[in-house]
């Protein structure tokens, strides 16, 4: 079966090298090639491979100088590497292994062993990622949790510093919920979770916009590129997907239906802040909405 989502980058100065390593693996992999050890780290920055092909000798850098710069930079760093050589030394092989190699691939390429390690590493590569995702994944309701959230709003407010924007983060809590569990039971409890998280997944449609479950009843979004126009719109489509599913709870004082409150910080490019410091103050706008009466906004920019 054809595994178009996965990339291979062959790193080799011979022309003829990188035509043999492409007709043995092109009918598995994305195929990228690189002439040199520059332009190999530039195309693994660029494309992010899966795994990468690297030939040891080549005349302007050693594959060695090249796979230090791979693993010494946080973006290209998880990348699997092979080395391709036609030195069978075992100081090299040592030397590539405590350089972060994960195998080695010899010249003149035989083509079941190149096939079958390169096959090997990918499934490895799939698997990994597989359950990385998993550990990500909130599993009640679907979407990210808590553990991807810091990651995520750690390089959101990083990206946001760099690229001059401005970054909405919003905590959101569901009104009156500990009355809607006692009385509706935990099973409808969990059922009204999962349609809140679907209701995010409704509005939230630009590539980078980002929900997790916080927490219990808590979620959390993050708006890159935003506004406060543009987060007020954002929650107004949520709450409105929200409606629209009708969850009854005739045991909120904020309405007959199931409602959420929630606190939204903006972040300006020009604040130093943590993590900690924006949801410190999206909890606080959060509360006040609660203080207000519930099933509301309150927003308001960053204060240092």
């Amino acid at each position: 079966m054809e595994n178009f989502s996965q990339k291979v980058l062959i790193v080799d100065d011979e022309k003829a090298n990188r035509k043999i390593l492409k007709e043995l693996l092109q009918d598995e992999a994305t195929i990228i090639f690189a002439k040199n050890g520059e332009q190999a780290v530039e195309l693994a920055r660029k494309h992010m491979p899966d795994l990468i092909l690297l030939d040891v000798i080549m005349p302007d850098r050693s594959g060695f100088e090249v796979i230090e710069d791979i693993k010494n930079d946080k973006q290209t760093m998880n990348i699997s590497v092979i080395f391709v050589t036609g030195l069978a030394n075992s100081d090299d092989e040592e030397r590539g292994f405590d350089l972060g190699g994960c195998d080695y691939i010899y010249k003149p390429f035989k083509a079941n062993i190149v096939i079958a390690r390169v096959m090997m590493h990918l499934e490895l590569i799939k698997q990994r990622k597989m359950l990385n995702e998993i550990a990500h994944i909130d599993a009640l309701t679907g979407i990210s949790n808590r553990r991807k959230m810091d990651i995520v709003l750690t390089d959101e407010l990083a990206a946001n510093k760099r690229d001059k924007n401005k970054l909405a983060v919003a905590l959101i809590d569901v009104d009156y919920f500990k009355p809607y569990n006692d009385n509706y039971g935990h099973g409808a409890g969990d059922a009204a979770l999962k349609k809140i998280a679907t209701s995010f997944r409704e509005v939230l449609q630009r590539p980078r916009d980002f929900a997790a479950r916080y927490g219990g009843e808590e979620f959390l979004i993050i708006l890159p590129n935003s506004s406060i126009e543009g987060t007020e719109l954002i929650i107004s489509n949520i709450v409105q997907a929200l409606a629209d599913k009708e969850i009854k709870h005739e045991h909120s004082k904020a309405s007959d239906l199931l409602t959420i409150s929630i606190g939204a910080v903006l972040v300006g490019d020009e604040q130093a802040t943590t993590p900690a410091e924006v949801l410190l103050q999206a909890d606080k706008l959060l509360y006040q909405a609660k203080e207000n009466g519930r099933n509301q906004l309150v927003i308001n920019d960053f204060e240092i």
